[in-house]
């Protein structure tokens, strides 16, 4: 029997978990199956994927389904189906937590989908793939017989997640990627109804010792970026303490980027956070709302003010780069209120800021409240809120474009503390920004580093003028060309360079010129080596 998999991806720089973790528990005794793989991006051509796929003639064409490759993945399989009638579809993944029945009946090529963990129960389905009449045993598979009834084998789990053979020692773990995902945790101890983590229960851990195994695997295979797949990390001081510990044996050579709970930071994981090399982590601190209400409404466990001050507290940090998220949609809060909530995690010094519609997935309890919370969300993926009792479609088309606006300003290095610092400054900031770039229809469309600079300038030329040398030092820093406006101020030194400039010049290899700029507060005083920006400046003078 031939088993193709397709491993249909978002982006190249993405591989899915799936394929690697199902095939591990068989590498090396496959029996009488044959696997292959067939790999795509949801950008590729269709017609080839399909191409390829039928020229295998598998008996078996299997995938994930999950949010961003979905539609594509049904194009791809209803095209093979119809080509390969006799073949057998089964998708498994995040889409198919929900209800499968209506699923089924809308989408007949599929013979089957499995709702849960696969990596025993995809074993079995496939000792019986030819005899539906024994489907029944599969837990987790779900299917429509011959006569159209339909059969819900439930929710499969995986109970000893830690015996599982892991997936790095499979065949077909993808190894040219520039990051890989570690599964350390199944399950989560809150109860969000957003997230399809949110009744997933009991949670199952690896031990520190298999996980700096599966660490060293990675290593040697000259991996740097690990995104830890662990929605409880510190919901246990004693075990986020040993991760901790265990991440700095990897250190310099590797990179960690988890998601943290930061109303649940003891005093002991503070001070290790603190003690940890710089670089080492990429910490994403859950938040999603600011608001007590919301997060109630929300279900979601942790005291408000306690996750307020840990993301204070990790954000103070210079050894740490700090995420903090916030989500549009989320049942009764409103723009405004974002836009303020925005404004407190910019004022804390947080790295990034990410602000995302809200999603309904198949399977959270969100979703099957919809209508009683007043939600009105797409029908297709992905499923994103078009209207809420807080929030018109307006509210959310603003927060769409609040959200471009951050990542383009405030989550780009070069212009991250200026933009924060006008966040702070007025209250208004944001809005009228926002109002001046989407009057000039900017916010629809890529923008360069260079760009986004001088539109910043430009807005502040009308609105805060005192804000100017900020953004001109912020474009020499990011060593973007001279000759646009942001750097006209920045004029040629030509008189004997001041003392305190030459005391530090040392620190730079021939600085050729040096540059002054004036300002409101400050002056600055900028080396040149070879035409090439220095690092930062040389001097900063008090006025």
């Amino acid at each position: 029997m031939l088993l193709l998999w397709l491993d249909l991806n978002s982006s190249y720089a993405h591989s899915s978990l799936a394929l690697p973790a199902i095939h591990a528990q068989v590498e090396g005794k496959e029996g009488n199956v044959e696997w292959r793989k067939v790999s795509a991006t949801i950008n590729s051509n269709v017609g080839s994927v399909v191409a390829e796929i039928v020229a295998a003639r598998p008996d078996v064409v299997a995938a994930t389904a999950w949010l961003f490759t979905h539609e594509v993945l049904l194009k791809i399989t209803a095209r093979v189906k119809a080509l390969l009638p006799e073949c057998t579809i089964i998708f498994g993944g995040p889409e198919m937590l929900g209800d499968n029945e209506e699923y089924l009946r809308r989408n007949r090529h599929v013979a089957c989908v499995f709702r849960g963990e696969g990596e025993l129960g995809f074993h079995e389905w496939l000792g019986v793939y030819d005899c539906p009449s024994q489907w029944n045993e599969v837990v987790g598979l779900c299917w429509l017989d011959a006569e159209g009834v339909y059969h819900d084998g439930g929710l499969a789990r995986v109970m000893e997640f830690d015996q599982l053979m892991i997936p790095e020692h499979s065949r077909f773990f993808d190894w040219t990627k520039p990051f890989v995902q570690l599964e350390t945790t199944r399950g989560c101890f809150n109860t969000c109804a957003f997230c399809v983590s949110g009744a997933e229960k009991p949670v199952r851990v690896l031990s520190v010792e298999r996980i700096r195994e599966r660490l060293t695997v990675i290593r040697d295979h000259g991996i740097r970026d690990i995104r830890l797949l662990d929605r409880t990390f510190n919901g246990s001081s004693r075990r986020a303490i040993s991760l901790l510990e265990l991440f700095r044996e990897f250190a310099p050579g590797m990179r960690f980027h988890l998601e943290i709970h930061p109303a649940l930071l003891s005093d002991e994981v503070k001070e290790l956070l603190r003690e940890l090399p710089a670089g080492l982590l990429h910490l994403e601190a859950g938040i999603q709302s600011l608001r007590e209400n919301v997060l109630q409404a929300c279900r979601r466990i942790g005291d408000l003010q306690a996750a307020l001050d840990g993301l204070r507290y990790l954000a103070s940090l210079p050894n740490l780069v700090v995420h903090a998220d916030l989500i549009a949609g989320l049942p009764l809060y409103s723009l405004e209120q974002m836009i303020e909530d925005v404004r407190v995690l910019a004022g804390f010094g947080t790295g990034e800021i990410q602000l995302e519609l809200l999603k309904l997935l198949p399977g959270t309890a969100m979703r099957a409240e919809a209508e009683a919370l007043g939600i009105v969300y797409s029908p297709d993926v992905p499923y994103e809120v078009l209207q809420t009792k807080a929030m018109s479609v307006e509210d959310l088309r603003q927060a769409r474009l609040l959200s471009r606006l951050i990542d383009g300003f405030y989550n780009a290095l070069a212009w991250q503390e200026v933009t924060r610092e006008l966040i702070g400054h007025d209250e208004c900031f944001l809005s009228d920004f926002l109002r001046w770039m989407e009057e000039r229809e900017l916010l629809e469309q890529p923008l360069s580093l260079e760009r986004r600079g001088a539109l910043l300038y430009e807005f502040c030329e009308e609105r805060y003028p005192m804000f100017l040398t900020d953004i001109s030092v912020a474009w020499v820093v990011a060593g973007i060309p001279f000759a646009k406006e942001p750097s006209k101020r920045l004029k040629p030194w030509s008189k004997e360079v001041p003392r305190d400039v030459e005391n530090v010049m040392g620190e730079y290899e021939n600085v050729m010129r040096v540059y002054h700029l004036p300002g409101e507060k400050e002056e600055f005083w900028f080396g040149f080596d070879r035409g090439k920006s220095a690092s930062r400046p040389l001097y900063v003078g008090k006025k």
